[in-house]
């Protein structure tokens, strides 16, 4: 599933392709529409996913930001199992089979996590060491080691972003949570509270990086959304 505002609708070529070169075909993609639809349908019609059978996408009429739209995409999914794919990300051409497959060997667990590599707008991929040790993460491991960790370290243990859920862990958490640009974070940490996790050892996401990215925002957050005309 993706949320996708205007200006991002240039990426959602890249998005959809690294979707069409996925090892694992049973998938359906849920597009949610943040605020005006145009750009973002005609992207959707330009790289051919608007008459594929499996993208189903919907415009909500508001601008009320990537948690909520997530929330309303969620509430569109049946599948036992959701990936969230950001709309400037993409999916490594394993993703889905590889997080599927760690889920379905470990289904005790919650969710499922692999590495993520930087994408840099000349092609580049550059991948980061993670604290942890790939294997079942025990409910509580990842909110202990964010908390815990040195201020010259201080970072994600894992990369919130490319995270494969049971659909039934996110309802039980009431979807995404409301808070402006760390929306993912929160989800993430509140999950691992909840269920123990696992992470594979393997990158499973490449997650762009450019100027208008919405983690470097910086504005104050107003609150509410708005009706497009």
């Amino acid at each position: 599933m993706t949320a996708v505002h205007a200006a991002y609708a240039r990426y959602i070529p890249a998005a959809w392709a690294s979707l069409r070169r996925q090892t694992h075909r049973d998938w359906t993609w849920r597009v949610q529409v943040d605020g005006p639809p145009a750009d973002v349908l005609d992207a959707l019609v330009a790289c051919g996913a608007a008459v594929d059978d499996r993208v189903r996408t919907a415009v909500h009429g508001t601008v009320e930001g990537p948690a909520v739209a997530r929330n309303i995409a969620l509430g569109r999914c049946a599948a036992p199992l959701v990936q969230n794919l950001d709309a400037d990300d993409e999916l490594e051409d394993h993703a889905l089979a590889t997080l599927a497959d760690a889920l379905r060997a470990h289904p005790w667990v919650g969710f499922a996590v692999g590495h993520a590599r930087d994408l840099f707008p000349d092609g580049t991929l550059r991948g980061h060491p993670l604290p942890l040790s790939a294997g079942v993460l025990p409910r509580g491991a990842l909110p202990a080691a964010w908390t815990t960790s040195p201020p010259e370290a201080y970072r994600l243990p894992v990369h919130p972003a490319g995270v494969m859920w049971h659909r039934s862990l996110l309802l039980a958490l009431g979807g995404w949570s409301a808070l402006r640009g760390v929306e993912d974070t929160a989800t993430l940490m509140a999950g691992s509270a909840l269920s123990a996790g696992v992470l594979i050892n393997t990158p499973t996401l490449r997650y762009r990086r450019h100027d208008t990215q919405r983690s470097l925002e910086k504005s104050d957050f107003s609150g509410g959304g708005h009706s497009i005309p």
